[in-house]
C-alpha cells in the first residue's frame, strides 16, 4: 500500500512538475509587447500579436496554432486550438465526433449519448472583429496567455474536457487601429478617433453583418471553421460597448427570437448567461446586464453571433466598456435601482483598460467551467436539436408565426369570440390554422437549371454551402408534383440539422408588431427585420410541401458548386442575356479585350460577334459559374456598348455603403476610381469621368428635410499625407454647384439611399410621398418600416431597367419614396408601389401609405441624367437581384 501511493504520489509530483514547467516557459505578453495587457495608453497591434500567438505555441503543448486562411489584405487570419496535451493527440477524432453530433445524420438517441461521451465539448472566443473595440482582441491575447500557463484546478478540468477555438476575427484592423492609436508619442493624446479608412477593407463594421452571405475573405475562413470543420457546442462573440451606466451586456437576450428556432437554444442561452452573470457577481463584478436591459436580440441572422443560432449553436454576445484610454462609468439613475435585468448595477467610478480585460478573461472562464462542468450535456443537445429539426423536415409541420397568430384570431371573430378570453377558445380554431394544408412547412426547395439566372443561383447556394447547408443535385431530368425540371437543378431539404438556416434564407420573415406601449413607438429591431435572401438575390424556386425524391446526388459538406462549363455553339455572333448578372462581368472582360460588344435595345441583351479574342474572353467568363451563351445574330437597332470612366464617392473614415459597392466592382470587373469630397469640390468631373455614383450619405439634406446631412470628419491632428486628400465634407454651397455642372455636361449620376436628396437640390419636380396632409413626415407609429423585403413594380421597357423582373424585390430600411408634382416627360419612374401589401420580408407598419410611392425614377438634368434609387440597391453586396439597376447604368 505504501509503496502504491507512493508511486501515485510521484506521479502526481511529476504531473504538477510538468505544468510548473509548461507555465515557466510560456512568455508572458509583457516580456514579448513590453507591457501588461490592459495597461493604460497601450495597445497591440496585429504583427506583434502573429508572433506572440507563434511563441505560445512553440512554447505550449497545449496551443496548436492553424492559419485558417489569407485575409482581404493578405495577411494570415489565425486560430489557436487550446487544449490538454492529450486531447492534442486525438484532436481528428473529437472534431469527427463533435461534425457527427452537429449534423445528426443516421445516429440514434444512444449512439449520440456514446458519442457525447466521448467527446470534448469545442468553445469558440473570438476577438477583434471591430478593430476600434479593442477590448477583444486584447481578451484573447490574455485568456491565450491564462490557458496556456495556469496550473489551477480549474484551467487543468477546462483543458481536459473543452477544446477551445480562439480566432482573430479582423487582423487586417487591429494592425491599422493600433497603429493609428500609437502613432502619437504622448500616451495622454492617444485617441482611437480618426481612423482614415474602414477597418476592414470594404465592410468596417458591416464585418459582422456578413455570415449568411459570406463575401469576404476573412468570413469565409471563421464560416468554414464554424460551419464545417469543427461545429462548436458554444462560440462567443466579445464586442463594446455596454450601455450607459452598464459595464457590460449579454445572454439572455430580449425578444424577439426567430421563431425557426430550437427551443432548446432559448434555454441554453438563460443557462450559459446565468453561469456568466454569476460568476461575476461572486467575484464582485458589478454592472451586467441582459434581456431588456440592452438592445440585443436573436431576431436578426447574418452576424458572427447570431448565424450560429441557426446552426444549433449557444452564441454568445457580451458588450463591454472599455478603452485604453481611462475613461468614466456615467451616472444613470435609471440604472441605479436593481432588477432582474441588472440585479447588481454598478455605481459611476473611473474605469481603466484593466477592468475590462479582467472581466472578460472571468466572462471566458466561466463559459469554458461551463463547458467543462456539462460537456456531455452539451454535445448531445446539439445533437438532439439537429435531430429534431430532421424530423420536422421529414414530415408535415406547422411552424407558429405572428401571422398565423393572427389568423387564429380572425377566425374566431367570425364567431364573435374575442381573443382576449380568459377562459380560452375552442381548439377548433387552432385546427383551422395549424392543420390547413397549405399552410405546412416546406419539405424542399427546387431551384431549376433552366431558370434566367441560374449563376446567381449557384452564388446563392454556395452562400448556404459555406454555412454548412446540404444541397443536391439532379443528375437526370425529374419530375415533382406535375412540373419537370431539367438535369443539373438543385435541391435543398428541409429534413437536416441546419433546418433553421434553411428556412432563414427561403421562407420570410414574420416580424411582430413591436410597440414600447399599446399605441407607442416602434422598438427598432437589432440591425434588420428581414433578409430572406432568396428574394435578395432573385432566385426562383418552387417551394414543396409534400415529400418528393428523385435522382439526387448530395454534395460533399463544404463543396461548393462549380458549374461545368459548355462549349461555345457555332454561330456568327454570340447572345449574353441581361438577365444573369454573369453577363455583366463578361460584357467587362470583352471589353478589356477590345472585343466589340453590342446590346439589344428590345431586351437588353449582350450581342457580340464572334473572333477569337470574343472566345477567350467568354471562356475565360464562363469558367466558375457556367454563365449560358447562345448562338445569335446581330439584333435590329442594337448599340455598340463602351465602358465608363465610373467615379465612386466616398470619404475620410470610410463609408461602408461605398466600401461594399467597391466589393462588387471587383467581383464584377468594373474599373471605378474612388473620389473625395475635396474631389467633387474641384470640379471639371466630366473632364475625368463619365458616371458618377452616390451613396447613402454623401449629399447633404436640403432645407428642412431630415437625413442624409453627409459626412463630418472629426478634427484630427498629424492626419497622415496619403489622408489629407480626403478631408471634407460635401456642402449644398460648394459640393452640389459641381455636381449639377456635371449633370449640365452629359455626366450620369447614380444616386442611392439618402443620396437621392440631390433631386430636391436639382429643382426637380419631385418630392417625399411620406407626408401628413400638414406637410411633415409621417410619425413613426403610424409608418415604420426597417431593414426588411419589399416589392415594387418596374417598368421592363426603359433601358435602365433591362434585365429586371416587373415585379422586383428590393431591400428597404426606411427607405426614400417620392411622388412626382407635375407631369413631364424629363422625370420618368423606374420602380413604384403598385399594392398597399408590397411586405415581401420583415416588418412593414402602415404599409399602406407606401401605395403608387415611387421607389425609383431617372431625370434628365441636361445633358446628363440622374437615376435616383431610394432602397439600397448594392446593400452590403447581397441584393443581387437588384445590382442591375447599378451596372446598367455604367455603360456608354
Amino acid at each position: 500500500m505504501i509503496k502504491r501511493y507512493f508511486r501515485k504520489g510521484a506521479w502526481m509530483l511529476m504531473l504538477v512538475a510538468g505544468f510548473n514547467a509548461t507555465a515557466q516557459e510560456v512568455p508572458t505578453p509583457k516580456s514579448h509587447f513590453g507591457f501588461t495587457i490592459g495597461d493604460n495608453y497601450q495597445l497591440a497591434n496585429y504583427t506583434q500579436t502573429e508572433a506572440y500567438f507563434k511563441k505560445l505555441a512553440a512554447s505550449s503543448n497545449r496551443v496548436k496554432l492553424v492559419d485558417i486562411g489569407k485575409t482581404e489584405e493578405g495577411r494570415s487570419q489565425y486560430m489557436l486550438i487550446v487544449t490538454s496535451p492529450e486531447n492534442h493527440k486525438n484532436l481528428a477524432k473529437y472534431k469527427a465526433i463533435s461534425q457527427k453530433l452537429a449534423r445528426a445524420e443516421g445516429l440514434t438517441e444512444q449512439e449520440a449519448k456514446e458519442l457525447a461521451q466521448q467527446g470534448k465539448t469545442v468553445v469558440w472566443i473570438d476577438g477583434g472583429l471591430h478593430a476600434n473595440e479593442t477590448v477583444g482582441a486584447h481578451q484573447l491575447i490574455q485568456t491565450a496567455y491564462n490557458l496556456s500557463s495556469r496550473t489551477d484546478a480549474e484551467t487543468t478540468k477546462i483543458l481536459d474536457n473543452v477544446i477551445v477555438l480562439m480566432t482573430h476575427a479582423n487582423p487586417d484592423g487591429q494592425e491599422l487601429q493600433t497603429n493609428w492609436y500609437m502613432r502619437e508619442t504622448n500616451p495622454e493624446k492617444r485617441s482611437l478617433a480618426g481612423l482614415p479608412r474602414l477597418y476592414q477593407k470594404y465592410a468596417g463594421h458591416d464585418n459582422n453583418r456578413d455570415f449568411f452571405m459570406l463575401n469576404l475573405k476573412e468570413t469565409q475562413n471563421m464560416g468554414r471553421q464554424l460551419f464545417i470543420e469543427w461545429n462548436p457546442q458554444i462560440m462567443y462573440n466579445h464586442h463594446q460597448s455596454g450601455p450607459a451606466g452598464t459595464v457590460v451586456a449579454g445572454p439572455p437576450f430580449r425578444d424577439p427570437h426567430n421563431y425557426v428556432f430550437d427551443p432548446i437554444i432559448l434555454t441554453s442561452l438563460d443557462a450559459v448567461g446565468a453561469a456568466m452573470h454569476n460568476r461575476l457577481n461572486v467575484e464582485d463584478k458589478p454592472g451586467y446586464t441582459q434581456r431588456g436591459g440592452s438592445v440585443f436580440s436573436t431576431w436578426y441572422n447574418g452576424g458572427l453571433r447570431t448565424t450560429t443560432y441557426f446552426h444549433n449553436m449557444v452564441g454568445l454576445l457580451t458588450e463591454i466598456v472599455g478603452s485604453p484610454t481611462p475613461m468614466e462609468i456615467p451616472l444613470v439613475p435609471s440604472r441605479l435601482l436593481p432588477n432582474s435585468d441588472s440585479p447588481n448595477p454598478v455605481t459611476p467610478q473611473k474605469w481603466y483598460f484593466k477592468n475590462a480585460i479582467d472581466y472578460s478573461v472571468s466572462l471566458n472562464y466561466a463559459v469554458l467551467n461551463y463547458a467543462q462542468r456539462y460537456h456531455d450535456e452539451l454535445l448531445f443537445n446539439m445533437y438532439k436539436m439537429g435531430k429534431n429539426s430532421i424530423d420536422r423536415g421529414s414530415k408535415d409541420n406547422w411552424s407558429f408565426s405572428p401571422q398565423k397568430i393572427e389568423a387564429i384570431n380572425a377566425a374566431a371573430k367570425k364567431d364573435n369570440v374575442s381573443a382576449n378570453s380568459r377562459r380560452g377558445m375552442d381548439s377548433k380554431y387552432f385546427d383551422e390554422v395549424m392543420k390547413d394544408p397549405k399552410l405546412r412547412d416546406a419539405r424542399g426547395y427546387i431551384l431549376s437549371a433552366d431558370q434566367p439566372d441560374f449563376t446567381t443561383a449557384i452564388r446563392f447556394l454556395n452562400a448556404l454551402i459555406r454555412t454548412g447547408v446540404v444541397v443536391h443535385k439532379a443528375t437526370a431530368p425529374f419530375t415533382v408534383e406535375g412540373k419537370k425540371y431539367p438535369a443539373g437543378s438543385y435541391v435543398v431539404k428541409t429534413d437536416q440539422a441546419f433546418r433553421p438556416h434553411v428556412l432563414d434564407m427561403f421562407e420570410p420573415q414574420d416580424h411582430p408588431n413591436d410597440f414600447k406601449y399599446e399605441g407607442g413607438p416602434p422598438v427598432a429591431p437589432y440591425d434588420a427585420a428581414g433578409w430572406t435572401l432568396a428574394y435578395l438575390m432573385n432566385v426562383k424556386f418552387d417551394r414543396i410541401v409534400n415529400a418528393f425524391d428523385g435522382p439526387f446526388q448530395k454534395t460533399p459538406y463544404g463543396e461548393l458548386l462549380k458549374a461545368t462549363p459548355q462549349a461555345l455553339p457555332t454561330a456568327s455572333g454570340y447572345a449574353l442575356s441581361a438577365q444573369a448578372n454573369e453577363s455583366y462581368l463578361a460584357v467587362n472582360e470583352l471589353l478589356n479585350a477590345k472585343v466589340e460588344v453590342l446590346r439589344n435595345p428590345a431586351d437588353g441583351s449582350f450581342y457580340v460577334p464572334a473572333s477569337a479574342a470574343a472566345k477567350a474572353a467568354l471562356n475565360k467568363a464562363e469558367h466558375n459559374f457556367g454563365m449560358k451563351v447562345t448562338a445569335a445574330s446581330k439584333p435590329k437597332g442594337a448599340v455598340k456598348v463602351k465602358p465608363s470612366r465610373i467615379a465612386l464617392w466616398d470619404t475620410y473614415g470610410g463609408s461602408m455603403p461605398s466600401g461594399w459597392i467597391r466589393y462588387i466592382m471587383e467581383q464584377y470587373h468594373y474599373d471605378v476610381t474612388v473620389v473625395y469630397p475635396p474631389d467633387i469640390d474641384a470640379g471639371k468631373l466630366k473632364n475625368n469621368y463619365d458616371v458618377l455614383i452616390m451613396v447613402g450619405g454623401s449629399v447633404p439634406a436640403f432645407a428642412n428635410e431630415a437625413g442624409g446631412r453627409g459626412f463630418n470628419p472629426p478634427v484630427v491632428e498629424n492626419i497622415p499625407d496619403e489622408f489629407k486628400g480626403r478631408v471634407g465634407r460635401m456642402t449644398a454651397e460648394k459640393s452640389v454647384p459641381q455636381l449639377k455642372a456635371f449633370l449640365e455636361n452629359g455626366g450620369n449620376i447614380v444616386a442611392i439611399g439618402s443620396a437621392t436628396n440631390l433631386a430636391a437640390h436639382l429643382g426637380l419636380p419631385v418630392v417625399n410621398a411620406l407626408l401628413t396632409t400638414e406637410g411633415k413626415r409621417l410619425p413613426n407609429d403610424k409608418y415604420y418600416v426597417p431593414g426588411s423585403v419589399l416589392s415594387v413594380k418596374t417598368d421592363t421597357k426603359l433601358a435602365a431597367n433591362k434585365g429586371l423582373d416587373e415585379n422586383t424585390d428590393i431591400y428597404f430600411d426606411n427607405s426614400p419614396v417620392f411622388k412626382i408634382t407635375e407631369s413631364t416627360n424629363s422625370v420618368r419612374p423606374l420602380a413604384w408601389f403598385a399594392t398597399d401589401k408590397p411586405l415581401r420580408s420583415g416588418w412593414a407598419w402602415g404599409q399602406a401609405y407606401l401605395k403608387d410611392g415611387i421607389a425609383a425614377f431617372e431625370a434628365d438634368y441636361g445633358k446628363g441624367k440622374l437615376y435616383a434609387f431610394g432602397p439600397e440597391i448594392t446593400f452590403r453586396a447581397q441584393t443581387h437581384g437588384t445590382f442591375k439597376w447599378l451596372f446598367n447604368q455604367l455603360y456608354k
